[in-house]
């Protein structure tokens, strides 16, 4: 009986040991958050457990559960979190969880919440403490769990802000609360930009509203998520004037929700504040059409330098065959007969000439060949000169910064540009002079002035906004302006809208971006947004070319070059007279023999001078 009392004691004592031990956890409290989380494995996978704070049953937990944990007993992680986004987050108490890591923040925005509260702790209380830090996927238990099983889960579009769920109902703890707001505000901004965003009218409802190809991305999810678009007028330029990098940077100050623009983030190495990307596009200059080339230029125009230097070699090769074959030596052959001879002169301007008697056959060939380089030559030129006269070709367009700082052409840019233009990235463009710049305060006014086609400008535009003003240009009765691939800004810029850094329903506005990109609403907003845009006025359909001038007339001016290139050979025809008077010896007998010859030349030389000077005059 001794033995048998004594190991009674011993298994009484062992009992409370253990009870003692394991009161601490309480066995019957861990049993039912297991199967809490096991519930919450069902509703929605989680691979990975993350858990604030120590001295709870979730840290034993999850050797049972069997999925990777991380232990943050001190409440802030020092070190960015890259795991899986499939984590649900434990906190063993209120506030256990104190993260201070930007990043870490960032990426478990969204994660869902389990926490252990203890105390007086009210539900309400902690639903809005944790909104205040745009969590909403947050769900609570009390110490008395094991005995109600009652969880209270945040719900943030309702007059309660929590919501009592049995663990035994069919009802989900973790809902999600942005698909559908219940008419929450959206704040939001636009710039007035066409055609992203036009403002119009609604013919139901009378309201003023917005279309573009953003602005109707934005609508739409408004409509999808059942919420309302908040636009705080207070949010404006000193001027008064709302331009899209005031937009981001107020979305970045967390005064906006999204903001109804896009926004190049080439620049960008941080990209919080800028949604998934939109569209691509590239941002270059739009030039002016090169006038055409003038009448009395197309003279010079027709004589390629080349073709000229074949025709020079030709025309010395026929010179020495004739003066060879005719007199079967080369003793002959001097550079004065060579140039200045008188049957290659005349046959390769097309002139009859002498043709020699009792010629050779290689004679007959030589002024054959002579006769059909003649020919060629003067049908050649001939049809260059009446095409070119019916219809000037135009001047060669502007493809590198010499030839740009050579034409009549100025940048017309707004200030937010220049640090793109003077950039080291745009190698071609960072050079332009400080004189063919002209700056723009007011992007309104820059807006105007490259909406007028102002020919004496170029102006920076991207892909997009230059699909409209080709469109608009197909009302001109010529184009003025054509999209230049070689001055740009960027070839392949990514825009973006900018969105507050903490929005809580950001994966579910990119998925809304990319469906709608997926069904080509995007492609089919920007194809019509030219139609828009005619729709609502906004675009003048004036014609802002200029008249063509009926370039078929030929005036006296268009002969400059010719009448001056005859003066000259006139003038050259009487000094090789001259010339061949004075090496006469009996020179006085020629001129009396030819003074009236010589004088008649002369007034007719005299008079045809007088009246080039007075054209040049008029």
């Amino acid at each position: 009986m001794a033995w048998l009392l004594l190991i009674f004691l011993c298994l009484g004592s062992s009992r409370a040991h253990f009870l003692n031990i394991t009161s601490k956890f309480e066995p019957d409290l861990e049993g039912r958050l297991l199967s809490l989380l096991l519930t919450l494995q069902t509703e929605k996978l989680y691979d990975t457990l993350l858990i604030y704070g120590r001295d709870c049953a979730f840290p034993s937990l999850s050797s049972r559960l069997q999925v990777p944990t991380v232990l943050v007993s001190s409440g802030s992680t020092n070190f960015e979190w890259n795991f899986s986004s499939l984590t649900l987050i434990l906190s063993c108490e209120f506030q256990a969880e104190r993260e201070e890591n930007y990043r870490t923040l960032m990426k478990l925005q969204v994660a869902r919440r389990l926490i252990l509260l203890r105390g007086d702790f009210q539900p309400e209380t902690e639903c809005d403490f944790y909104s205040k830090k745009d969590q909403y996927n947050i769900a609570m238990v009390k110490e008395n769990f094991d005995q109600f099983g009652v969880v209270y889960s945040c719900r943030l579009f309702q007059d309660r802000n929590y919501e009592e769920v049995n663990i035994s109902d069919v009802t989900q703890i973790f809902v999600e609360q942005f698909r559908n707001m219940h008419g929450a505000p959206i704040r939001t901004i636009t710039d007035n930009l066409e055609p992203r965003s036009m403002a119009t009218q609604d013919p139901k409802t009378g309201k003023k509203k917005w279309i573009g190809f953003v602005a109707n991305l934005i609508n739409n999810f408004i409509e999808k998520v059942n919420a309302t678009m908040d636009m705080p007028q207070k949010l404006t330029e000193v001027d008064g004037k709302i331009f899209f990098v005031n937009i981001s940077k107020w979305a970045a100050d967390d005064l906006l929700d999204i903001g109804m623009t896009v926004d190049s983030t080439w620049e960008m190495t941080n990209f919080d504040t800028f949604s998934y990307p939109y569209l691509t596009s590239s941002y270059c200059l739009m030039l002016p059409l090169p006038d055409l080339v003038p009448h009395n230029e197309i003279y010079g125009v027709i004589i390629d330098h080349g073709v000229l230097g074949v025709l020079l070699v030709l025309f010395l090769i026929f010179s020495m065959m004739l003066i060879y074959i005719q007199q079967k030596s080369f003793r002959g052959l001097r550079l004065t007969r060579v140039l200045m001879n008188d049957m290659c002169l005349r046959g390769f301007l097309a002139q009859p000439f002498p043709f020699p008697r009792q010629s050779s056959r290689k004679l007959k060939l030589v002024c054959l060949l002579l006769c059909f380089a003649s020919l060629m030559t003067t049908t050649m030129y001939g049809a260059y000169l009446h095409t070119f006269l019916y219809s000037p070709p135009s001047e060669p367009v502007v493809r590198t910064i010499s030839d740009f700082e050579k034409s009549r052409y100025k940048v017309a840019m707004n200030w937010a540009e220049i640090d793109m233009l003077r950039s080291e990235k745009h190698r071609k463009l960072h050079r332009v002079s400080d004189d063919r710049i002209h700056t723009f305060e007011d992007f309104q006014k820059f807006e105007n002035l490259r909406g007028s086609f102002d020919n004496d400008f170029v102006f920076p535009v991207t892909s997009v906004r230059w699909s409209t003003y080709n469109e608009q240009q197909k009302l001109f009765q010529h184009p003025v302006f054509y999209y230049s691939d070689d001055f740009c800004l960027s070839r392949y810029s990514i825009l973006s809208f900018p969105i507050r850094r903490h929005l809580p329903y950001r994966e579910l506005f990119e998925d809304h971006i990319l469906r709608q990109k997926e069904f080509g609403l995007l492609n089919h907003w920007i194809d019509h947004s030219f139609l828009d845009m005619l729709r609502l006025e906004l675009t003048k359909r004036t014609d802002f070319s200029k008249p063509l001038e009926d370039k078929r007339k030929i005036c006296v001016d268009d002969l400059y070059w010719v009448l001056g290139l005859y003066a000259l050979a006139l003038g050259i025809g009487g000094c090789c007279f001259a010339l061949e008077l004075l090496r006469s010896l009996n020179y006085w007998d020629r001129l009396k023999e030819y003074k009236w010859r010589l004088l008649a030349y002369l007034i007719s030389y005299l008079s045809y001078l007088i009246s080039f000077l007075k054209f040049k005059r008029f």
